[in-house]
């Protein structure tokens, strides 16, 4: 059941390039490049009046034809045929569409891109807590632990409410793609963070909303005025806490969850719990991990042994 209605092209567009900066971290260029690419897309649909909402992959594999007629090289169509894909899949996400009409849409292979890990020694920096004791401090303080701690996608994270959190057991209850929902475990640094926000930072946040709806008074991240922690906020404290810790690197959330599970694997997890622990469907969309960990084991052969590198035994 479709959970709103869908706005133009051109309102869809823009909530997606906002969710690929905040929620992805793509770069600027590559965000400028999708904009192109669905730009595209939204003069083929205003010139034959489709929409995204009930176009079909017929409608989109003529649209992709039509680019390649005008002189589109392999690897312009595979951007934006991934572009799509990527479109699609945040309209069904957000339950704009019911089906993916990108399916079944042939994309021309690519050389396969690794996401972005940090250290275990960068996250210690960015976890390092702040004891300013204000109550923002108190949050970002767990929200960056539950995190790294879980591996949460953004939207999850901003979708916790307190009750959610069983401190008792040590886990927390989230809601992932499809609305489907599973447990995570939380390690003793982010229990110990979220009870000290709890008991001591929440209501201090939720008391400068003068009217708080049901869902403010029950979120577990609050912003600055009481509302509810939205994905651009999360963004922004991310980036803050990397300011603050020297980091010269580009922080963006989805950076935890990329570092959570490659550590996980690192540290000898089994895929197939890492795969739960992400709540991937499938575990293909898991195994890009294990891509990641085996380029790490053999930069640390190459470094460590000495046949590896050709170089001669003392």
């Amino acid at each position: 059941m479709l959970r709103r209605r869908a706005g133009n092209i051109k309102e869809l567009i823009a909530e997606y390039l906002l969710y690929l900066q905040m929620e992805r971290g793509l770069s600027q260029n590559t965000q400028m490049a999708y904009k192109r690419d669905i730009g595209k897309l939204a003069e083929f649909f205003t010139a034959r009046r489709l929409n995204a909402e009930t176009c079909t992959a017929s409608e989109l594999t003529e649209f992709l034809s039509e680019l390649r007629r005008q002189g589109a090289a392999n690897r312009s169509a595979a951007r934006c045929a991934a572009a799509l894909k990527g479109f699609f899949a945040y309209l069904v996400d957000e339950q704009i569409r019911e089906d993916d009409p990108t399916l079944y849409l042939v994309n021309p292979k690519t050389e396969m891109t690794l996401p972005v890990v940090l250290t275990p020694q960068v996250i210690g920096r960015l976890l390092a807590p702040d004891t300013s004791g204000k109550p923002a401090a108190l949050r970002d303080n767990a929200m960056l632990e539950v995190l790294y701690g879980s591996g949460l996608r953004v939207s999850e994270l901003t979708g916790l409410s307190m009750n959610d959190i069983s401190f008792e057991l040590g886990y927390l209850r989230c809601r992932g793609k499809g609305d489907k929902e599973r447990l995570a475990p939380l390690g003793e640094p982010a229990l110990k963070s979220l009870a000290v926000y709890s008991a001591e930072g929440r209501h201090a946040l939720l008391a400068k909303n003068p009217r708080p709806t049901v869902t403010e008074r029950n979120s577990l991240f609050l912003n600055a005025r009481g509302r509810v922690l939205t994905r651009q906020g999360v963004w922004k404290i991310v980036k803050k806490r990397g300011q603050l810790a020297g980091l010269d690197v580009s922080l963006y959330p989805h950076l935890f969850r990329h570092s959570f599970a490659t550590h996980l694997l690192d540290g000898g997890a089994d895929l197939r719990f890492v795969q739960e622990m992400l709540g991937h469907a499938d575990i293909s969309t898991t195994q890009i991990y294990t891509h990641l960990t085996g380029k790490r084991l053999w930069e640390v052969f190459r470094q460590a042994h000495p046949r590896a590198r050709g170089a001669k035994t003392e």
